[in-house]
């Protein structure tokens, strides 16, 4: 089994005695994001005002066709940059006039900032939210259909990896195309999970869907670096809008009526720190120069995941075992495998147990979650500690 700790020494060696399994929650940057740091900075100090066309003109598009490559895309310039998925989510939601009748298809497994976003915007008498549950995911399609069919939604939205189980939702390919056929809503997919994790294909759909993801969980880049693929000449016209969705009229002059870019702009907001997208193209480069493919980061991981559960089954601890696996077969599962526990309470003392073991991870609720990424070897994995209960 091939290692790759040497592109991720920086961040190793400050925790030399830690098994870190929240990487799909934080992800520990490569080395090589160091440099972008600093590069950001030099390129802000020797361009000053002019960094501006360099970064417009040369750096995101190189980002855009990274991306665009990654989920086999072919027109790199629909995407669009944002500091974080909600921004770019709350964009979207506001290109609907809240005060007419919205309905919502949704699951019960969506991440806070789209489960609270649409909460809230249900408090609104004329807002109709219709959540589907996500378990048993292998229905999940079906019944999402379902929901579709009955209630004709105007927007819908779900994960491509559920955050909270890291379930993965099956044939997605085939269900999109099918809620395309049947409805002509705004489609939207969550694939921060999923976004290198998972070998994602979007050609099929390109057009037709938005697509969020970023880059502070497997694509290493950091926080501060998220991005929307935005189906060309879709009409919308969002309400949350920002001074670069109409960058190129700005040489022209105050339009009469406000305008939008012909491209993924066109859900842009406004000035952000491009240090973050400068830590995207380091790791996508690098992952690229040393031939490290998502297909490729997804075996590796999927190699650890057995690894763990067979030390689990040889150790029979009476919390962490098989049984409490939330679905026994790990080619179901994204980046994290989840264990369901008693309660909350016992959920979060064992978490703070095994911390105190050098053993990191998080919970949600009942829900315990280890995630393996590619600084992990299967030698990394110690579980001795689980024979003290």
């Amino acid at each position: 089994m091939r290692s790759y700790k040497k592109y991720y020494q920086g961040f190793l060696t400050q925790h030399p005695n830690v098994q870190h399994y929240a990487c799909h929650s934080h992800h520990y940057w490569p080395d090589v994001t160091r440099d972008a740091m600093l590069a950001y900075w030099d390129d802000s100090a020797r361009l000053v005002d002019e960094k501006w066309d360099m970064i417009l003109g040369e750096k995101v598009p190189a980002v855009q066709r990274k991306i665009a490559d990654i989920l086999h895309l072919s027109q790199a310039e629909q995407i669009v940059f944002a500091p974080n998925t909600h921004e770019l989510l709350f964009r979207l939601l506001s290109c609907f006039d809240w005060q007419q009748p919205l309905t919502i298809v949704t699951s019960d497994s969506e991440f806070h900032s789209f489960q609270r976003q649409s909460q809230r915007l249900a408090e609104l008498a004329n807002v109709n939210l219709v959540t589907v549950p996500s378990e048993p995911v292998a229905t999940f399609g079906t019944r999402l259909l379902a929901a579709v069919a009955q209630s004709k939604p105007h927007v819908i939205f779900f994960s491509q990896v559920f955050f909270n189980s890291g379930l993965v939702v099956p044939r997605i390919t085939e269900l999109l195309l099918q809620l395309a056929q049947m409805s002509d809503a705004v489609i939207a997919v969550d694939g921060y999970h999923g976004f290198m994790a998972l070998p994602t294909d979007l050609s099929a759909v390109e057009g037709r869907i938005f697509y969020l993801a970023g880059s502070y969980k497997y694509a290493q880049g950091g926080e501060g670096c998220c991005f929307m693929v935005v189906p060309k000449h879709n009409q919308l016209r969002p309400m949350y809008t920002g001074w670069f969705a109409g960058f190129a009229q700005l040489a022209h002059g105050q339009a009469q009526c406000v305008n939008y870019s012909s491209d993924g702009y066109q859900f842009a907001g406004s000035t952000m720190d491009y240090a973050a997208l400068y830590r995207l193209d380091a790791a996508l480069s690098m992952l690229s120069h040393e031939d490290i493919s998502v297909a490729q980061i997804h075996a590796h991981v999927q190699q650890l995941q057995q690894a763990f559960l067979q030390q689990l089954d040889s150790l029979q601890h009476p919390l962490l075992n098989r049984d409490r696996f939330l679905f026994n077969d790990v080619a179901e599962h994204g980046h994290f495998l989840t264990f369901e526990l008693p309660s909350a309470q016992q959920t979060a003392e064992f978490a703070a147990w095994l911390k105190q073991q050098g053993i990191h991870t998080d919970y949600r609720g009942t829900r315990l979650r280890f995630g393996f990424a590619l600084y992990h070897d299967v030698s990394d994995i110690r579980l001795d500690c689980l024979n003290q209960v």
